[in-house]
């Protein structure tokens, strides 16, 4: 499956639908008190400022609100985004905390939130974006919530055949308590980039019914991050291999990663072809022994009896590579793909991941099943 071209994200955006004013669309609803416009669900709160590109809410871009959100704010602030196309940089620095994007149409496409750039485009001055620099999104403030919205890194690799260093982050974490539901995260490499701010401080985050898409190293990072009932999609590059789902970097001290409970892991690759993941040590730093846990989860042909692979000289046998309870026909139970033990599943749930210190539950109840 090749990369959707901004043109193609944006082809259908918002046709044949008429779309409230910012006085509608904060209108009020028996029982709740506000409204959110097209798609209201009981009990949220009502958007505190609202952007449509288009001209016909409160401001035009997305860091525009952000930049008119409140600093230190200990409550929720919510900008509503009317469908549309959204294309430039956004950056919620650490000061603007207890932010919420949600996009106000009928599902995720609706609203998308882009930028084209990857590690090795130039900056104005001459010198590369770097991985981190590429990010179309960067999150610093904490307590950051998204719903019903795409974030994506539109850079063309063929397009840029003189660029080598790919990479190209649609999503950058660097907070904690940060909590997702129902959006797609679109990119080729390094799609999405779980991450805190330095080594040894954990930062948690939660995707729930969420869209992950790419190819290599295509959710990476040392965050605890929990990805629960997501589909996880592997693009064909039409090589062997085919790419490489997780790069997880998590610090030794940390024994929360990535997990990913009751997913889709899916692919338009040949089978066998995708691995899902390798162990990163940036910078060569040896206390950054990944985990990744793949559990209850349906894997496709993609993945195949191995997978799992090193990275460079740090073999994978040595980081904390395992799966739990898998089916479908990529769920192979081989020696390259061991497995948690019972006793091991039961300390490696959600909870576990997410909990922490101060006993942090996302509170998104609407679809919990």
């Amino acid at each position: 499956m090749r990369r959707r071209t901004f043109l193609e994200l944006t082809a259908t955006l918002g046709a044949g639908v008429t779309w409230p004013s910012a006085a509608a669309a904060a209108a009020a609803v028996p029982g709740t008190g506000a409204a959110d416009g097209p798609g209201a669900r009981p009990g949220r709160r009502r958007p505190d400022l609202i952007v449509a590109a288009d001209g016909s809410g409160d401001l035009t871009t997305v860091q525009a609100a952000i930049d008119a959100a409140p600093s230190g704010a200990t409550t929720p602030y919510v900008i509503g985004i009317r469908p549309g196309a959204y294309l430039g940089q956004v950056v919620v620095p650490a000061a603007k905390t207890f932010l919420e994007l949600r996009g106000l149409g009928s599902g995720p496409a609706d609203v998308v939130i882009a930028d084209d750039r990857a590690n090795g485009t130039l900056k104005p001055d001459g010198t590369p974006w770097g991985t981190s620099g590429s990010a179309s999104v960067t999150l610093s403030g904490a307590d950051f919530r998204a719903a019903d919205l795409t974030f994506a890194n539109l850079f063309d690799e063929a397009a840029h055949p003189e660029i080598t260093n790919r990479q190209a982050v649609a999503v950058l974490t660097r907070a904690d308590r940060l909590a997702f539901e129902r959006v797609r995260f679109l990119g080729n490499q390094d799609t999405l980039y779980v991450n805190s701010t330095a080594a040894g401080v954990i930062a948690r985050a939660y995707f729930r019914d969420c869209h992950v898409e790419g190819d290599v190293d295509f959710i990476f990072g040392r965050a605890t991050a929990v990805f629960e009932r997501c589909r996880i999609h592997s693009l064909d590059r039409g090589s062997t291999p085919n790419g490489y789902v997780t790069a997880p970097s998590t610090d030794l001290a940390n024994p929360h990663g990535l997990l990913f409970a009751r997913c889709r892991l899916t692919s338009d690759a040949a089978a066998g072809t995708v691995l899902l993941g390798r162990p990163w040590h940036p910078g060569n730093d040896p206390n950054a022994v990944g985990q990744t846990v793949v559990r209850e989860s349906w894997i496709g042909p993609h993945v195949g009896e191995t997978a799992w692979s090193d990275f460079g000289t740090w073999p994978w046998t040595q980081a904390r590579l395992r799966e739990y309870r898998n089916v479908g026909p990529g769920a192979l139970v081989t020696a390259g793909r061991p497995q948690l033990t019972r006793a091991e599943a039961a300390v490696n749930e959600i909870p576990d991941f997410l909990r922490g210190a101060d006993g942090w539950s996302p509170d998104l109840p609407r679809h919990r099943a």
